[in-house]
């Protein structure tokens, strides 16, 4: 004589408890993962398996009623599950637990029972992914809003001590140096594809869209060898994921807690870079010195007299006038040899020893607009000292 559905939910009800048991014999017979877990969250996987043997009681009884699966289920420990284990470990989980339900219960020889399993174990499949897939949407979301955070952090300099911690938090895998790389966006930016290409390349990027201009922070994962590349061609790899326009790289920072430093000297260079007739692109900030210090930007001013003037005024002043009188007299070898009463080969010898002591041509019409900027800022600071003694 066949049950009544009331009949088969009291059995159902009358045998939770051995498929409670059963379940967990099996998890710690089937289950690598669940054997090798610390007792705590053993225990936490374990309330989830006999919340879904409860949860398919109340399915059974009122099959419309799907709300219950993720509230029932997943709801008893969701924090534990999600930090416990993988989407791929709770569908394991699910389907030693709808096996060890559906055994027990075709013994029974009842085909409505049968089919109430096979919908549960579907329902149930398809609420573990929805858990899952909200846990990774709120984490994406939570993670866009941190990474902006952290750029804004980069760009304004502040909470620098605080830095560590939340590109940590981002996962963020670069311990090494960083440069700050800035252009314009497109309509929609191909974040994606910018992590996979640095990621190919040994770096890590943190992205910020602010108004019309993208932010790109690159970060080295591991120590620079000889083949690794360099931040500049870092940039040239994502150029294309740029809009139209001057695409900036700021100078190479010891680390990303330092990044203000390579941020700024990108940011000046980014609002002066239209003064350059077609620059090269990407374009180092370092290359438009002399148009950021005459914008009073502060600290291209001090760049170049650290890097120009204050070697050469240390090293000689001989070479110190020479170069001066050489970039005031249009850059011309034989005015230069009459007003210093030298040879014209003692000046090319001296202007040599300049470029190899600041790294700058003086012969070069662009290395010369620099350090005639620099030449003007260092007397004036030269000059500045004398008056405060």
């Amino acid at each position: 004589m066949a049950k009544t559905k009331q009949q088969t939910l009291d059995w159902l009800k009358s045998i939770s408890g051995e498929l409670a048991t059963t379940t967990l014999k099996r998890l710690d017979e089937q289950l690598p993962w669940y054997r090798e877990m610390p007792a705590a969250r053993r225990s936490s996987v374990g309330l989830v398996a006999q919340a879904g043997i409860s949860s398919f009681l109340s399915f059974y009884k009122n099959p419309k009623s799907q709300p219950w699966v993720a509230a029932d289920v997943f709801g008893t420990a969701p924090r534990e599950l999600l930090r416990s284990i993988s989407l791929q470990e709770t569908l394991q989980l699910i389907r030693v637990v709808v096996q060890v339900v559906e055994d027990r219960v075709s013994q029974e020889n009842d085909d409505s029972l049968r089919e109430a399993v096979l919908l549960y174990s579907r329902e149930i499949a398809f609420s573990a992914a929805d858990v899952y897939a909200r846990a990774a949407e709120a984490r994406g979301l939570w993670d866009e809003r941190l990474e902006a955070l952290v750029v804004d952090s980069i760009l304004s300099g502040e909470h620098e001590e605080e830095l560590a911690s939340r590109v940590a938090a981002l996962g963020w895998r670069a311990q090494g140096s960083v440069s700050v790389l800035v252009g314009t966006t497109t309509q929609a930016v191909d974040q994606d594809s910018i992590r996979r290409i640095t990621r190919k390349n040994s770096a890590d990027v943190l992205i910020g869209i602010h108004g019309n201009r993208l932010i790109v922070v690159l970060g080295r994962v591991e120590t620079p060898t000889p083949s690794s590349p360099t931040f500049t061609q870092l940039a040239e790899l994502i150029e294309g994921h740029f809009g139209p326009g001057a695409l900036v790289l700021g100078p190479e920072a010891p680390s990303v807690s330092e990044g203000n430093y390579s941020a700024r000297a990108a940011l000046a260079a980014f609002a002066v870079v239209k003064n350059w007739h077609k620059p090269p692109r990407p374009i180092n900030a370092d290359d438009l010195l002399a148009e950021r210090a005459l914008a009073g930007d502060m600290l291209a001013k001090a760049t170049l007299v650290s890097r120009i003037y204050r070697p050469l005024s240390s090293n000689s002043l001989e070479l110190l006038e020479t170069l001066n009188t050489y970039l005031e007299s249009g850059r011309s070898l034989e005015t230069t040899a009459r007003s210093l009463f030298v040879h014209p080969n003692t000046v090319r010898y001296r202007l040599k020893r300049i470029s190899e002591i600041i790294g700058w041509d003086a012969t070069g019409p662009r290395e010369a607009f620099v350090l005639q900027v620099a030449m003007v800022l260092g007397s004036m600071s030269s000059s500045e000292q004398s008056n405060n003694r």
